[in-house]
């Protein structure tokens, strides 16, 4: 039985129905039409072959990617030079305690009870994955780069390419690393950034490039970079409703405890102060807006605060706003900035791989294994991103996940004739698709066939020894 069949299986089966390898030899499996399209029986699918190929498909991944990007220019004419990267984290249910990979940290999927692996993505603006890292679980943001930066060399040659990620990978060493590749990059800053650029976001000269968002082009003094002041009505909003909760709530609760020491409620003044100490804590959104202090006159101890007014300003003028800096030679800042926001590509990679493709949790307790569930999970990602494109060819408003459920209905039967002689005609056939499934089926240029073929030749063969 080819390797390859088996690892397409696997692809597949992530694809369409993900689920464990033991749930695919006992459910899933028996349940489709692929021991016809894949040609392996139903009996030669088992959990321990499954495991198998996956300790055989690690060392291909570098030929899949490279296969992979190659198969993306042929269908779609994708291109790499515009490269968008970003990172994520999958958890593990166990101890893990083979896999040196797994380590607690920040936990993005708000589990930090389990051991988890970084991801690193990089996908192109269209969302066509080129290449993925794993790193350890307590791996900071922004140690990564220089390593992905290193691989992507390695895989793909050196090549002035455009890097664009967010601010949690940013720091100087990584920009100079790139600069001293001869890269490019267009890059979030700290939002502690925009108050050097305080005078140019209070006077005019924004460009409108949406509806709700403005965009301003600021040149540095040595002219090597450039900044684009971003600022947006919805973002403006939604960071105006948040402060105006946590300023509200702080407000009452200073409110509440200097009524309280006035009549004489609280009289310990390192309480008094510990308390304060607490509100500001869980409120550290506004703890920087207001001013607090435990005064004492003639014995009588009493809590004097009041906003910082300065600090509310600036606060209010940069709700909002964002800064993006880049070394590309100075260009539209709509056009910088339509590419920056293209990072909701990487994005909605990783949204497809924890929800249509359920990377997590990684229930694989050898690090091999954990690497390999990775792997399939990209190749799934691969088949999803495809289909998407196929169908945005064709102006249809289907998400792949409601392509698939759509086309899910569609199934292969027996039909069985008894003869004279006693014994059984089998005719395997396809059902007959609804006009909806049929008009998918043409926009996706895909005829099917009155019956299954046993014999086809498999594309999966010529791709894995």
């Amino acid at each position: 039985m080819p390797w390859s069949r088996i690892a397409a299986l696997l692809a597949i089966n992530r694809l369409c129905a993900p689920g464990s390898e033991l749930a695919i030899e006992e459910r899933w499996y028996p349940a489709t039409a692929l021991d016809d399209l894949l040609g392996i029986a139903a009996g030669k699918v088992n959990d321990t072959r499954l495991y198998r190929c996956l300790d055989r498909l690690l060392p291909y991944k570098t030929k899949l990617e490279r296969h992979l990007t190659r198969r993306y220019g042929e269908l779609f004419a994708a291109e790499f030079d515009v490269l968008l990267y970003d990172l994520t984290s999958s958890y593990g249910e166990g101890a893990a305690e083979k896999d040196p990979m797994m380590r607690r940290g920040y936990s993005r999927d708000h589990r930090p009870d389990c051991p988890q692996v970084v991801i690193a993505l990089i996908v192109n603006i269209e969302g066509f994955p080129l290449s993925y890292e794993t790193f350890d679980g307590n791996r900071a943001d922004v140690t990564t780069l220089e390593a992905v930066l290193r691989m992507v060399e390695r895989k793909y040659g050196k090549a002035r390419r455009v890097w664009v990620f967010d601010r949690g990978i940013v720091s100087e060493e990584n920009l100079e690393a790139l600069r001293r590749r001869g890269g490019q990059y267009l890059v979030g800053t700290p939002r502690a950034k925009l108050k050097q650029f305080e005078q140019q976001l209070l006077e005019d000269g924004w460009e409108q490039v949406r509806p709700e968002v403005e965009v301003k082009m600021v040149p540095t003094p040595q002219g090597e970079e450039t900044y684009i002041l971003c600022r947006s009505t919805a973002r403006r909003a939604k960071e105006q409703a948040i402060r105006s909760r946590f300023s509200t709530r702080l407000e009452k609760a200073l409110q509440a405890l200097q009524k309280r020491v006035a009549e004489g409620q609280r009289k310990d003044r390192n309480k008094i102060e510990r308390k304060l100490g607490s509100l500001l804590a869980r409120n550290p959104q506004v703890a920087d807006l207001y001013q607090v202090a435990v005064t004492e006159k003639g014995g009588t101890l009493a809590v004097e605060w009041k906003a910082i007014e300065n600090r509310q300003t600036w606060q209010q003028a940069r709700e909002g706003a964002y800064l993006l800096r880049t070394n590309l030679p100075p260009g539209e800042p709509a056009k910088l900035w339509k590419d920056y926001i293209q990072l909701t590509e990487a994005e909605a990679a990783f949204r497809a791989l924890k929800s249509e493709l359920s990377i997590r949790p990684i229930f694989h307790q050898l690090e091999r294994r954990a690497k390999a569930h990775i792997l399939v999970a990209f190749l799934g990602y691969a088949l999803w991103v495809t289909l998407k494109h196929l169908l945005m060819r064709k102006d249809s408003t289907l998400s792949p996940s409601k392509a698939l459920a759509l086309l899910g209905t569609l199934v292969s039967a027996d039909i069985v004739l008894p003869t004279t002689d006693g014994r059984e005609i089998r005719l395997r056939r396809v059902t007959t698709p609804s006009a909806e499934q049929k008009q998918l089926l043409d926009q996706l240029g895909i005829t099917l066939p009155d019956r299954l073929s046993f014999d086809q030749e498999c594309s999966a063969d010529s791709k894995i020894a």
